[in-house]
């Protein structure tokens, strides 16, 4: 029975996103905290907030102390340094709490969006072709204009702008110093698949339920590269929030949606995904269904794409929750009786 639930989050504490005028991604955390606690007692459970900050000695006690029979983790990192989402997981997992969303091995490796487009080119999945570059290494570049430039190991759509976009190597290589400068280093170069824009969200573990397609639909002038740039998400007063809307469900040929669930679901398979995802794709001139990127722990926030595309499915956001919630709790069981196996073994 499970009655108490701790929900972590990143404290927001200004830091290199702060600098770079881009901290109301880590600002935003705290309304998706907000519309989780209020779910979760609407359905009659117990909640306590539990808000993380460095360093992580000190979250490690602080996980230790935790009076739950859940953790649902809203953990995203700490400012400036995404690969602690994963150290946190993996501490919710060697503390043998049940924890929502999906295993550090896996926030590990989606982070790292190079290693998972060599899985996912390896596995036959269909994604854009690529090169992870530095100033130093820019000259190697063989790839076909258009490019997007992002960073190598970031979400949010932190590092993101209509600049983000080339055609040009003198454009190339602005991009590529600048994110270097900017986000440890590297930059990952891809070819732009300039084609319709999906996203697919994904609940469950060895029986995952695909929750109806949505689609960003973009109104931007002409001359403006259709990305969901960081102004895009976070800057209402921006044009391109202003003409970057998602739409679900989706009018789509039937067949192309089902290869869309099809490329999603290999995705999400492929890497071990548990909980939730949403994989965003791009639909290329061919009609073959291109990953872009593969997300665990989406923000699940009532306005976001999770939440709206559990709607279209007919689910509440308290079902949705819910859903996470017992999601974690299954995978927890599960573990528990192989554990067990392997010791009468």
């Amino acid at each position: 029975m499970c009655s108490r639930v701790a929900i972590i989050y990143n404290e927001p504490i200004p830091g290199r996103y702060a600098a770079m005028g881009e901290e109301k991604a880590v600002l935003g955390v705290l309304d998706e905290v907000t519309a989780v606690h209020q779910a979760l007692t609407d359905l009659g459970y117990e909640v306590e907030r539990i808000p993380l900050s460095p360093p992580l000695e000190q979250v490690r006690d602080k996980l230790k102390e935790l009076n739950a029979d859940l953790v649902f983790n809203l953990f995203e990192g700490f400012d400036g340094c995404p690969e602690t989402e994963a150290m946190v997981a993996n501490m919710l997992a060697e503390s043998g709490l049940p924890y929502t969303g999906c295993p550090g091995t896996v926030l590990s490796l989606a982070l790292d969006k190079a290693r998972t487009k060599a899985l996912l080119e390896a596995s036959g999945l269909a994604t854009p072709p690529y090169q992870v570059l530095t100033p130093e290494t820019v000259s190697r570049f063989h790839l076909s204009y258009p490019c997007i430039v992002k960073p190598c190991a970031e979400d949010a759509s932190h590092g993101l702008s209509e600049e983000s976009v080339v055609v040009d190597f003198a454009a190339l290589e602005r991009q590529v110093r600048e994110v270097s400068q900017r986000f440890g280093g590297q930059a990952l170069v891809e070819e732009f698949v300039d084609g319709r824009e999906f996203n697919i969200t994904i609940l469950g573990s060895k029986e995952p339920l695909v929750l109806p397609l949505a689609e960003i639909v973009y109104s931007l002038p002409p001359e403006k590269p259709k990305i969901l740039t960081f102004s895009a998400k976070w800057e209402p007063d921006s044009l391109y929030f202003e003409s970057s809307k998602p739409v679900c469900p989706v009018e789509i040929d039937d067949e192309i949606r089902q290869r869309i669930a099809w490329a999603a679901l290999g995705a999400f398979t492929l890497l071990g995904c548990s909980g939730y995802v949403r994989v965003d794709l791009r639909l290329g001139a061919d009609g073959v269904p291109t990953i872009i990127e593969v997300n665990p722990n989406p923000d699940v926030s009532p306005d976001y794409g999770a939440a709206g595309q559990a709607r279209a499915a007919g689910m509440s956001y308290a079902q949705l929750i819910e859903r996470i919630a017992q999601l974690a709790l299954e995978r927890a069981r599960l573990e528990t009786k192989s554990k067990a196996r392997g010791r009468r073994r």
